[in-house]
């Protein structure tokens, strides 16, 4: 029996290009923000592509669950991170669904200190992985992706909020702002919309993890609704700018219940 690395490139390269309408790469699509919208995805129709960094199981139960719910999906392992990488993510994906029309790029890493105690290896890892990733991914989608598509970044609400130990993590997502925007004007007349979704506090591992419960309840606090949000919350948002959301473009969203 073939374990779940084989299972996912097995699938990869026995997908014929038969599938009709839009294609989504999603990067970071195998866990919390990025699963809940290639689901989303899938469920408006799209197929979709599951790029992913870590777990061959979590890709493989993305995939399995958006089949199980008449979607199509395949799983490809990348580094976002890497040039060559990158490219075949988006050269496989052509090859499988025939071309590429959205791209969400939520992959990315959260590393917190107080700026006078954060290490110059942690400072790099993040900008190697939320500016170089951005960067490359945003590269590849200024280049594939086809008239009427959209791509749509990750930033985050912290930006604004300016929180402490977030000095660094928010510097990566100011980045990220700024290749959103521009990209939008350079793309002019391709009909191609740019923008970044900026989640506030979402009940993610990725948020939740190393923060104490009085930590957590405060956050969670912060916006009008009083509660962290959710991965469905953004879902929604990801999915109106995939599709008919034409007419916001070069825009960083705010998701955050009203925080900011």
């Amino acid at each position: 029996m073939p374990g779940p690395a084989a299972l996912i490139l097995e699938e990869c390269s026995m997908t014929t290009p038969t599938t009709p309408g839009r294609v989504a790469i999603v990067t970071g699509g195998s866990r919390g923000i990025g699963r809940q919208s290639a689901e989303r995805l899938a469920a408006d129709g799209q197929a979709v592509v599951i790029a992913y960094a870590n777990s061959d199981q979590e890709a493989n139960d993305a995939v399995a669950a958006i089949r199980a719910a008449g979607g199509t999906a395949t799983a490809i392992k990348v580094d976002v991170s890497d040039e060559l990488a990158v490219e075949t993510l988006f050269g496989r994906t052509e090859q499988t669904y025939g071309g590429v029309d959205v791209v969400v790029h939520a992959a990315g890493i959260m590393i917190l200190k107080p700026l006078a105690e954060f290490g110059v290896d942690d400072f790099d890892r993040l900008q190697r992985v939320n500016v170089r990733g951005t960067f490359l991914v945003n590269q590849q989608a200024a280049r594939r992706v086809r008239a009427g598509g959209a791509i749509l970044n990750f930033s985050s609400s912290v930006v604004a909020l300016a929180l402490p130990t977030y000095a660094p993590y928010a510097a990566t997502k100011g980045a990220v702002d700024a290749l959103t925007r521009i990209l939008a004007k350079e793309l002019r007349g391709r009909d191609i919309t740019v923008n970044a979704v900026a989640p506030g506090p979402i009940a993610t591992d990725l948020f939740l993890d190393g923060k104490d419960e009085a930590t957590i309840e405060r956050m969670a606090r912060m916006n009008p609704m009083e509660r962290l949000g959710t991965p469905q919350d953004v879902a929604e948002v990801v999915s109106f700018l995939a599709g008919p959301g034409r007419w916001i473009n070069g825009q960083v969203v705010l998701v955050n219940g009203g925080a900011i």
